[in-house]
């Protein structure tokens, strides 16, 4: 088997949580290591790997592969390097800061002819596979309105100075947001209009911590909220039609579990409690059906499986750069519509 030769640009949460666990998993996959500016810590989980010293380094080694998982702010800046080093790249949430970015890092890869992915692992959350099933499945008959939820409670500052100190990639559009913004891309495409409110509502922050967002499609809405005061949750998600809804908490395992160090496999892996499934409430030809649904196994694994593939057989990867220049158009169109409140149009 084909190996992919993959380094990491920073040894976090996120390369020690979301992406070295399935790459070294993963039997396409070589971990060559990751940079590592300050704490050298990567040699713990995996002593056969490199330490970095810089980028330069790392770009000068035989990587085919390089995952940008820095902060938001640095993400074109490095994931223009990796490709004009002749690499292919995965780039975590935010793909960039703004729409020309995200145009200028798709055609770059285009030229290049390297494999240009982002990191939208929520698309492969249990609780997210299911509601596209239930949707892909027309159980409820025309859509009229869909909400998703990405809330939390947590009134405290993040330690983590980048995210809350003023910059190009900090608040909540731009972390949590891109969740929920491409999972609706995912499901419905492009809308025609976006409004947004966009707040701090937690005392001392700096950035947005708040945001309301509205996708208006021809025929329905689709709302997309997420904010840090939400002690009672909210379904993560809620889709009405016109003959019933699903309601659906959010309920994926998958972070937990590698918090806690547990390694993905392929059979049990992302699997919800029974108690997180979702409620449908419809009638199906002719009968009233209200019954809880079960959840589809969420993995991240298959992201990783559709890079591989994209990589080795020249197939289109599992999530794209243009996928991410949408996603950075509702961000930007949103920031413009809170600021001059009223309804942009795309």
């Amino acid at each position: 088997m084909q190996k992919i030769k993959t380094a990491l640009l920073s040894y976090g949460m996120s390369g020690k949580v979301f992406h070295a666990p399935f790459l070294t998993f993963h039997p396409g996959f070589e971990l060559t290591g990751s940079w590592e500016r300050s704490k050298k810590v990567i040699h713990l989980d995996f002593p056969e790997v490199k330490s970095y010293e810089s980028i330069e380094e790392l770009l000068d080694d035989n990587v085919d592969l390089v995952v940008i998982n820095t902060p938001v702010a640095t993400h074109y800046e490095y994931t223009k390097k990796v490709l004009q080093a002749g690499k292919h790249a995965i780039v975590e949430k935010a793909f960039t800061t703004t729409v020309a970015e995200a145009q200028e890092l798709l055609a770059l890869a285009k030229e290049k002819r390297l494999k240009l992915a982002v990191f939208q692992n929520r698309r492969w959350d249990s609780d997210f596979k299911t509601v596209q099933k239930i949707i892909f499945d027309e159980l409820f008959g025309e859509i009229v309105e869909v909400e998703f939820h990405f809330d939390r409670y947590n009134p405290l500052l993040s330690p983590k100075e980048h995210k809350e100190t003023i910059n190009s990639g900090s608040g909540i559009l731009k972390d949590l947001g891109p969740h929920i913004i491409d999972q609706a891309l995912c499901l419905f495409g492009l809308p025609r209009s976006v409004f947004a409110d966009i707040r701090i509502t937690r005392k001392n922050s700096l950035v947005d911590d708040y945001i309301d967002i509205v996708l208006y499609y021809p025929n329905f809405r689709v709302r997309l909220k997420a904010g840090f005061f939400v002690r009672e949750a909210n379904p993560a998600y809620v889709i009405h039609g016109k003959k019933g809804s699903f309601l659906k908490p959010r309920g994926d395992v998958q972070e937990d579990q590698l918090k806690l160090g547990k390694k993905p496999n392929l059979t049990t892996w992302g699997t919800e409690s029974i108690e997180k499934r979702g409620l449908l409430h419809t009638e199906i030809d002719g009968k009233i059906i209200n019954e809880m649904i079960p959840t589809l196994q969420g993995n991240y694994y298959d992201f990783f499986e559709g890079v591989y593939d994209s990589i080795v057989n020249d197939s289109t990867e599992p999530v794209t750069a243009k996928d991410g220049v949408a996603v950075m158009q509702i961000i930007e169109a949103a920031i413009q519509s809170s600021v001059q409140r009223k309804l942009i149009d795309l």
